[in-house]
């Protein structure tokens, strides 16, 4: 098999989807890898590097989507890419594609087979997505606590105190990996953290965790806006798999927080579960309603992207393997985890949250795959 890696599109978007050990592995097993020039290089990785592991290296994208039977990418295409797919390709990437219409149309017109690392599952755990948000749990501390300086709109609040002045209040909607990794680094901070979720089972685990440093209160619509009207930060870290985020924070709540408090929505790569929230850039991260700052940005890996594409590529490859080896009717039949990670199929919609949130016609993955 042929498989092709662009550089990725997205603003300031400095990650890619395979690594040099990737490469050799993929090479050894009898594959061609064809890699856009410079793809690597946010990333820290040259050409020369690639080339050591055994990819080609040509000039540009279209070379690559042109000749690639498998695309290996980390975000999901963009308007300009779109005409670059073709029938039968196989596209390997995060494509959230809940709150992608046109992209979802344009993969079932071009019948691409559209593998989503975010629905990909083993259990209850997304082995793909969970390395990226860890490092988005993670992060979103980070540019909360930069988005409470005076000078971004904030209210000038530093996120652990000192001695004699009270650290803030960091408040996060959802308990899952994205949660506890900002639990974590809230904790270090020295923040005041309190995490909310449905799962009581999650709650308890959290508490084990984190032992007495932290309170975990059962999320309703109640809870939520007791929790929402204190937090100087407060951090959206919901997910349903594959499909939209749900809104549990309104806009008249957002309007009841405090002057100068911020918003980091790490869910908006789903819609976001804030009211207010909107898809931002790392060039323009941040806008403000109601006097409160929002983080809205899509790609928050994207930042760290030398430990983003490293962590990423180490949980991307053995699924990738296996597509190449096997190819892509076989894996999916073969291991039912990838076949989660199936979207769409030579013109079929096989994610049921997919077509539900658009309203599109659903086949189910198995009967399509047995028919083809």
């Amino acid at each position: 098999m042929i498989i092709g890696c662009p550089s990725e599109t997205k603003v300031k978007e400095f990650r890619v989807g395979l690594i040099p050990a990737a490469i050799q592995m993929l090479v050894s097993d009898g594959h061609t890898v064809l890699v856009q020039k410079d793809a690597g290089l946010g990333s820290g990785i040259s050409n020369e590097h690639y080339l050591a592991a055994g990819a080609e290296i040509v000039p540009d994208a279209a070379s690559v989507w042109e000749k690639a039977d498998l695309i290996c990418k980390v975000k999901e295409p963009i308007e300009s890419e779109y005409p670059l797919m073709r029938p039968g390709q196989i596209l390997y990437a995060f494509l959230h594609l809940a709150i992608e219409r046109k992209l979802t149309e344009v993969l079932l017109k071009q019948k691409v087979s559209a593998v989503a690392y975010e629905t990909i599952q083993v259990g209850r755990v997304l082995p793909l997505l969970k390395p990226m948000s860890e490092v988005a749990g993670r992060m979103s501390v980070q540019v909360g606590a930069w988005c409470l300086e005076k000078h971004q709109g904030g209210q000038g609040l530093l996120l652990g105190g000192v001695t004699g002045v009270p650290g803030g209040k960091v408040v996060i909607l959802g308990g899952g990996v994205a949660g506890m990794q900002a639990s974590r680094v809230a904790l270090g901070f020295g923040a005041q953290v309190t995490v909310l979720d449905t799962n009581a089972e999650r709650l308890e685990y959290i508490d084990h965790v984190f032992q007495e440093h932290l309170e975990t209160v059962y999320s309703s619509d109640a809870t939520i806006e007791e929790a929402v009207r204190e937090a100087d930060l407060l951090i959206g870290a919901v997910l349903l798999t594959g499909a939209k985020a749900p809104k549990l924070v309104s806009k008249q709540l957002v309007k009841q927080m405090k002057p100068g408090s911020a918003i980091v929505d790490i869910a908006i790569d789903q819609g976001g579960c804030i009211e207010t929230i909107k898809p931002t850039s790392h060039e323009n991260p941040t806008f403000v309603v109601g006097g409160v700052v929002h983080y809205g940005v899509t790609n928050i890996p994207g930042a760290v992207a030398r430990t983003s594409t490293f962590a990423l590529a180490h949980a991307t490859m053995p699924y990738l393997r296996l597509l190449a080896n096997m190819g892509l009717k076989a894996a999916c039949q073969e291991n039912p985890s990838l076949s989660l990670g199936l979207n769409t199929y030579q013109g079929y919609l096989t994610y049921k949250a997919v077509a539900q949130a658009h309203r599109l016609a659903f086949d189910e993955c198995s009967k399509v795959l047995a028919a083809s």
